[in-house]
């Protein structure tokens, strides 16, 4: 028998493969957008996805270091997204790389996710204007007047 769990009646916590950019046509759209934020840890590309739900893609190269390292990037980028899902704006797919020369800090890599998926939102509804519609730290944002709705 199965114990509960105090997250038993909300949101699944797991990083599911609906939650995941898989294909080369999502990465694709999503660097042809050329909508971007990066700071010291991360360097984080975005697009409107047109579902209820945000997704990750990771791109790790091998200038990051060895296949442990690079393993180690992906592990701590993937654990930051699915545990600060609830304050990531929702409806769009992210592709998160780290920055050159970053240190792989758990901390560091979660605060810069979700600050830096905050003014890819931003971006977004700044050029997507009218009808575009996402939701940040649980409000519905409109992308033509920028106001809560």
């Amino acid at each position: 028998m199965r114990a509960t769990t105090p997250l038993a009646g909300f949101m699944s916590a797991r990083f599911r493969p609906e939650d995941r950019i898989r294909k080369q046509a999502d990465f694709d759209r999503v660097y042809h957008a050329r909508i971007y934020a990066a700071d010291d840890v991360l360097v984080i590309n975005g697009e409107a996805n047109g579902l209820e739900r945000s997704r990750l893609g990771l791109s790790v190269s091998r200038k990051v270091g060895n296949a442990a390292m690079r393993n180690r990037w992906k592990r701590l980028i993937r654990e930051a997204f699915r545990l600060s899902r609830q304050t990531l704006p929702v409806g769009i797919d992210f592709v998160a790389r780290p920055q050159t020369g970053a240190v792989a800090e758990f901390e560091a890599i979660s605060k810069s996710l979700v600050g830096l998926a905050q003014r890819i939102a931003r971006r977004i509804e700044r050029v997507q204007g009218s009808g575009f519609r996402v939701q940040v730290d649980g409000r519905q944002r409109t992308g033509d007047k920028g106001q809560e709705s």
